[in-house]
């Protein structure tokens, strides 16, 4: 059983940083793909990004190309989620989530542990 929690979530203006975290426990961290998504008030959940098991490949959804930087410390089984140029838009709660695979999978159906996640807010 993987267990995986969230930080660094708060409230910043637009045009600000955050930087997410997420540590894991209870598997094989290094092992393992892991991806980001968000969920907005009344929408779906949604892929952010993704990183394979070494931190050799990403991927990234659209809408945060080149303001978000996905990395990994696989030394710390840590998951890291860089957040720059935040927009009022990107205001939601964050999921880290493990895909207990080599590969990056970027469906919500495709991974197998999440965690309860951390919510980001960004003013106007």
């Amino acid at each position: 059983q993987v267990q995986l929690v969230e930080s660094g979530g708060g409230l910043v203006q637009a045009g600000g940083s955050l930087r997410l975290s997420c540590a894991a426990s209870g598997g094989t961290f290094s092992s393992y793909s892991m991806d980001w998504f968000r969920q907005a008030p009344g929408k779906e959940r949604e892929f952010v990004a993704a990183i394979n098991w070494n931190g050799g490949r990403t991927y990234y959804a659209d809408s945060v190309k080149g303001r978000f930087t996905i990395s990994r410390d696989n030394a710390k089984n840590t998951l890291y989620l860089q957040m720059n140029s935040l927009k009022p838009e990107d205001t939601a709660v964050y999921y880290c989530a493990v895909q207990k695979g080599p590969t990056i999978q970027i469906r919500t159906w495709n991974m197998d542990y999440w965690g309860k996640g951390t919510l980001v807010t960004v003013s106007s």
